[in-house]
């Protein structure tokens, strides 16, 4: 069984969780025995059985790979479409609907098509399996839930550790994130916060503000860069007393999940991916102003000690224990 891995951004133009997603995938797939690899653009030999694709190929690349007779995973992420509001996808639900009326030729000329002439659609929860039906009218689809995972190093931790008296975040240093809000929300609540990662830009103008704030916020807020090591970065959860993500939009969060593999309560936004991953596992903010995301920010430090913490974490290897299931039923 040969298994291509394709994706539809390239990493040197945007890092973040669909890299280590992308590449945890390819690892425990190979350390499975799985004969597993990039799909090689630039070489027309030889035949993979699977192509795996994250993100979503446009209705050429599916209809090349059927020619081939390839089966086609497609893995999207639908980082924005999860965080709209019932009126927000709205429109989406009318044209699909419309779609019927015309014979299939809406939903073709925007793509949508896709997920029905893809083999199987893996999504990462039960909410974009649904997003998948509704919104894009993929009734015909076959859908699996599969969730993302986390790597050893996070597992490896009991959570016993001695506990620092700060909260911790991990994020790129983007608009969507919020981490400006968290920043102005850790500072009127008078809570510790350490924020690691990194802007897509050292002159991105969002990251130069949040610099700025950062300072204003002394001594409550800590910014400490990327931690690149993987063992660093499990150390600095197990230290923190709690992690906390106020991002606007989500497809599945990796740091949530290392975060709760080490044993932090988790104090994430009030969307359907967070409510579908971890259920009654974890603590909510809505998405509002900082003052009163303070006051959540600062009712959830407060009982910390008493927060739920999520027990479900899957390994890497136990993600694609189901993958390499459901590619042996595509074949």
């Amino acid at each position: 069984m040969k298994i291509a891995v394709d994706c539809h951004v390239p990493f040197l133009l945007a890092h973040g969780g669909v890299q280590i997603q992308v590449e945890q995938t390819l690892a425990a797939l190979q350390r499975q025995g799985i004969e597993a690899f990039p799909l090689p653009w630039w070489d027309d030999a030889g035949s993979p059985d699977i192509i795996h694709f994250f993100g979503r190929p446009n209705q050429a690349y599916a209809n090349l790979v059927r020619q081939k007779k390839i089966r086609l995973v497609i893995a999207d992420l639908l980082t924005s479409q999860g965080s709209r509001t019932s009126l927000q996808r709205l429109p989406f639900r009318l044209l699909s609907g419309l779609d019927r009326l015309a014979g299939g030729r809406i939903r073709s000329r925007l793509g949508w098509t896709v997920y029905d002439r893809a083999d199987c659609c893996v999504c990462l929860t039960s909410w974009e399996a649904f997003l998948i039906r509704t919104m894009y009218g993929a009734s015909r689809a076959r859908l699996e839930v599969v969730p993302n995972g986390v790597e050893g190093i996070f597992l490896a931790a009991t959570g016993n550790f001695p506990r620092a008296d700060h909260l911790v975040t991990t994020v790129t240093i983007t608009q969507r994130k919020r981490v400006l809000e968290l920043v102005e929300a850790a500072a009127l609540a008078r809570v510790k916060v350490r924020i690691i990662g990194k802007p897509y830009q050292d002159r991105d103008p969002y990251f130069l503000q949040f610099l700025e704030s950062v300072k204003r916020s002394q001594p409550w807020v800590d910014y400490v860069g990327p931690v690149e090591d993987r063992a660093k970065l499990a150390e600095e959860y197990n230290q923190a007393a709690g992690f906390v993500l106020l991002s606007a939009m989500e497809s599945q969060s990796l740091s949530a999940l290392e975060a709760a593999a080490c044993g932090c309560p988790l104090l994430v936004s009030d969307l359907p991916w967070a409510r579908t991953t971890f259920g009654s596992q974890a603590s909510y903010c809505p998405i509002t102003s900082a003052t009163q995301t303070a006051g959540h920010l600062g009712a959830f430090y407060k009982k910390i000690a008493q927060a739920p913490r999520f027990q479900n974490v899957l390994s890497w290897d136990q993600v694609c224990q189901r993958l390499a299931d459901i590619y042996k039923s595509l074949l």
